[in-house]
């Protein structure tokens, strides 16, 4: 599974309404202490909506069921009686209608709250790239409001602008010849760089994948993500990285020293 970002939940949310919104709920189980005696059979599912990385699934009496993939979480479709794949301990949520069971596993976060309070759990996120709020003027405000902090850290900032993660911070940098750790003061024609951010989600909205090269097959979809000691697809020089997250590559960060130049000494750069 691709790591979850906004084109993927945006897909997720659609597939998932598509099947499930404005069905009854037969069933419901949540495998979370906090909800375990939850029930919300009996509500019309009324839609499945998404809002960057977060998922809310809306229901009469005007109840939310809001979740999150984080790195592992999945929601996955089978018709009643169909086999689950993966192990049952992993689930978190089952949503059975008539003519569906939805299944969510290892999801990060599992919440039902009052639809009116969806603002307490996605208030505080940017314009989304790929929503219908989407302000190209409002995210530059956003990034210029830090001037010092890294690009690299701002792109995937979900308070600046909600949806993009770490393949795409990584693969808009080497776009642009940024060494990820510029200073957003530093970065040249910052809205073309908003663009482009905007433009690589929405040719991925409807596909499941974060391809930024236009090249489908396996192993050829990345400029830099993931590609750690090989060599550029530009001039060869082989890719280097700094770790994130231990065992991971969320947060980590890749690019090749020569198409991407420092724009400023180390010295000059923020403490991390």
């Amino acid at each position: 599974m691709n790591v979850p970002e906004g084109d993927t939940v945006i897909l997720a949310a659609s597939r998932l309404n598509a099947a499930i919104g404005g069905k009854r709920l037969l069933r419901t189980d949540f495998r979370v202490p906090a909800f375990a005696t939850s029930d919300l059979s009996g509500r019309v599912l009324t839609e499945v909506v998404s809002r960057g990385k977060h998922l809310l699934f809306r229901t009469e009496g005007e109840i939310t069921l809001h979740t999150h993939f984080k790195m592992d979480g999945r929601w996955d479709l089978y018709r009643p009686g169909e086999p689950w794949a993966g192990p049952t301990h992993h689930v978190r949520v089952v949503l059975t209608t008539e003519s569906h069971v939805a299944v969510g596993s290892r999801l990060g976060v599992t919440a039902l709250i009052p639809t009116a309070r969806e603002h307490e759990v996605v208030g505080y996120l940017g314009p989304d790239v790929l929503g219908p709020d989407w302000d190209p003027d409002e995210v530059l405000t956003r990034f210029l409001d830090q001037p010092e902090r890294e690009i690299g850290e701002a792109l995937v900032d979900q308070r600046v602008t909600a949806g993009p993660g770490n393949v795409y911070r990584n693969e808009v940098c080497f776009l642009r010849g940024l060494d990820p750790r510029t200073p957003v003061r530093a970065v040249p024609d910052l809205p073309r760089l908003i663009d482009l951010m905007k433009r690589l989600m929405e040719a991925n909205r409807w596909t499941g994948n974060q391809i930024t090269t236009g090249d489908t097959r396996r192993g050829r979809r990345h400029w830099v993500y993931g590609r750690a000691g090989q060599p550029c697809r530009r001039c060869g020089t082989l890719l280097r990285a700094e770790p994130g997250e231990p065992g991971t590559t969320e947060r980590s960060t890749f690019w090749c020293p020569r198409c991407q130049p420092a724009m400023i000494d180390a010295a000059d750069r923020p403490a991390r």
